[in-house]
């Protein structure tokens, strides 16, 4: 296998051959998920116990993470070996949920399954950021981007007629194996490497003390309040819209999510270019006015014909992922090169804490209210978002 040369003109290989592999290594993701109902008729679940198939993948993400953080462990680890090892390490604990004896132990390993993938994510923004000074909106935009195809894939080979749980966790697996393998085998970092810093508590506070990574990261958390909610619950909203229209509807909903979910790659890619162009405070409050918009929206147009549903999802997936990959951009921009892993760990981190309690909160406002108004609460995050991108951007221009 060639190995990418480091050199600056080999910058868009590395971003096709990193993007490749993180598309693959984070199908892991959402592989139960994706087959959940099948699990819950396995187990007998309820609704909320389904979800929390999905959010404990966020919890082991968050524990992943602030071990990683609080250790520096993406500033002493070589990012290639650390991306290697937690992409095998989360396809055998993934493949392991085939074999579990019941729920409890499904939860174990699918809190396995997000500590590991707190390996991959973070790990390949800093790599990708080491081939890339100009352009790393659109750079960093294209890795988010390929991960949230890589999301989507298992309800991509869910969507297959009389596709159960098996060949869907397995082809993750496989996925993720394979990702493995083409990061330790031909990755290399590219000429803008950060340097290495031997362990030091203090660096987690010295990150903290910037105040551009403070509001960074405020804009972000309403972001991530939003993200994954409407990832794991979109495709139960659909399906009830369909079903409220029509109850015999046979729409390959299960598609139509895949589809919701995966166009947010090219949100992501377009939010990178026009970050580059435009600037990133610009496209985060575009994307977080649009996507909080959506989530108004989704009350409205429940119920109503695929023709109208369908573009709806595929906007409101296109825009809830486009600006992800910016606050990641911001923060390698407001931290000292040394403390760019543990920042951007730390920054995701916190993000995906907050993500479990909308993820929670979707099935219990569904009970009281209906899928048609279920959605709608998670509009408050993007609000937030946009407040703390706005004194960002006074801040930025203050000091400038």
């Amino acid at each position: 296998m060639a190995v990418i040369e480091q050199t600056d003109s080999g910058k868009w290989s590395a971003l096709f051959f990193l993007g490749s592999a993180e598309l693959l290594g984070m199908s892991l993701w959402f592989s139960a998920s994706a087959v959940s109902p099948q699990l819950a008729e396995r187990w007998g679940l309820s609704g909320s116990e389904a979800g929390w198939l999905t959010t404990v993948v966020q919890l082991g993400f968050v524990a992943g993470t602030a071990v990683s953080a609080t250790l520096n462990l993406a500033d002493i680890v070589k990012s290639r070996t650390l991306f290697a090892l937690s992409a095998l390490a989360g396809a055998a604990v993934n493949a392991a949920i085939l074999t579990a004896d019941g729920y409890q132990s499904a939860l174990a390993l699918r809190f396995l399954t997000g500590f590991c993938l707190a390996g991959v994510y973070p790990p390949a923004m800093k790599m990708i950021a080491t081939w890339f000074r100009a352009q790393r909106g659109l750079a960093i935009g294209t890795i988010v981007g390929a991960l949230t195809v890589g999301k989507a894939t298992p309800y991509l080979v869910h969507a297959i007629p009389d596709t159960g749980p098996t060949p869907v966790v397995l082809v993750a697996s496989a996925c993720a194996t394979l990702a493995a393998v083409l990061v330790w085998a031909g990755y290399r970092d590219g000429p803008h490497a950060f340097p290495s810093r031997p362990f030091s508590w203090g660096l987690v506070g010295s990150v903290v003390r910037v105040r551009e990574w403070r509001l960074a990261t405020a804009s972000y958390l309403g972001h991530m309040f939003e993200l994954y909610a409407v990832w794991t619950w979109i495709p139960a909203f659909l399906a009830a819209s369909v079903l409220a229209r029509d109850p015999e509807s046979t729409a390959p909903v299960t598609f139509l999510s895949f589809l919701a979910i995966a166009i947010g790659g090219a949100g992501c890619v377009w939010g990178g270019l026009f970050a580059d162009r435009e600037g990133r405070e610009k496209l985060v409050t575009i994307s977080l006015a649009a996507s909080g918009a959506s989530c108004v929206l989704s009350g409205l147009l429940f119920g109503t014909s695929l023709w109208l549903l369908a573009p709806f999802a595929l906007a409101w997936g296109f825009f809830v992922i486009a600006d992800s990959a910016q606050f990641s951009t911001l923060v390698t921009e407001s931290v000292p090169a040394h403390a760019v892993g543990t920042a951007l760990t730390m920054q995701t981190s916190l993000g995906f804490l907050l993500t479990m309690l909308p993820m929670q909160l979707v099935p219990v406002f569904a009970e009281w209210v209906g899928w048609r108004w279920s959605l709608v609460f998670l509009a408050l995050g993007p609000v937030a978002g946009i407040v703390a991108i706005r004194r960002l951007k006074t801040a930025t221009a203050t000091e400038n």
